[in-house]
Order: C-alpha cells, then sequence, then structure tokens
C-alpha cells in the first residue's frame, strides 16, 4: 500500500495537468472565419464556463460510493492494519477527481453552446 499512494498522487498531478486546455480554458474548433469579435467573444463565453464550481453536484456521492467500495472490498479480501483506511482514501480521491473531470467537461459545453449561441460553427 505504500507505493499506491505516490502512483496515486503522481496520477492526480497528471490529470490536473492534462485540463490544461479544458474546462473554462477551452478553445473550441470553429468551422470557418472568425471575425473580428472572436475573442471578446471567446472571453465572454469562457468568463461564464469559470463562474461554474470545481466540482458538480454528484461529487460528493462519487466520494462516499468510491471510498465504501474501495474500503469495503480491502476491508473484507484484504485486512491488514490500516489497508481499509488508506483505501478508503484513495477511493474517494478517485470520486472526486471523477467529479471534477465531469464539471471540466460541463464547461466545455458551455463554451461550446455559448459561442455557438453568437453564430460560430463550432465543431469540437
Amino acid at each position: 500500500m505504500r507505493l499506491i499512494k505516490p502512483v496515486s498522487a503522481i496520477a492526480l498531478a497528471a490529470i490536473t495537468a492534462a485540463c490544461a486546455n479544458s474546462g473554462a480554458n477551452y478553445q473550441p474548433v470553429i468551422d470557418g472565419a472568425v471575425g473580428p469579435n472572436y475573442s471578446s467573444d471567446l472571453a465572454q463565453c469562457q468568463a461564464l464556463a469559470s463562474q461554474q464550481g470545481a466540482f458538480d453536484s454528484n461529487t460528493g456521492g462519487n466520494m462516499l460510493a468510491g471510498a465504501a467500495i474501495a474500503g469495503g472490498s480491502t476491508a473484507v479480501f484484504n485486512n491488514k492494519g490500516t489497508n481499509a483506511r488508506d483505501a478508503a482514501l484513495l477511493g474517494a480521491a478517485a470520486g472526486a477527481t471523477a467529479g471534477a473531470l465531469q464539471q471540466q467537461s460541463n464547461k466545455e459545453t458551455i463554451i461550446r453552446n455559448c459561442m455557438r449561441q453568437r453564430g460560430y460553427n463550432v465543431v469540437g
């Protein structure tokens, strides 16, 4: 279990770094020419998306489910010392990460829809 903690922290850092062009910083792919207001429109849509929180409304449930599944299965199959506690913490972290990634996706959707409403042909 000692190796799992550092590996999990590295994986979480990698996921966070991969989100650099996602969420409120997302820049959609536009088909066709963009007008002189593109930068302003994009900034306004990104500002709208950034008003959303870092987690969605399901994050708490995801954390609880991850903790229960990981901690419970570890307690049943490999209960040695603090393994169940550590597994529950890792399960909760996985649930929180899933919630954060879902919220990043929601922010991208907000930006795409906002740009479409401003007349851009958003393809991705």
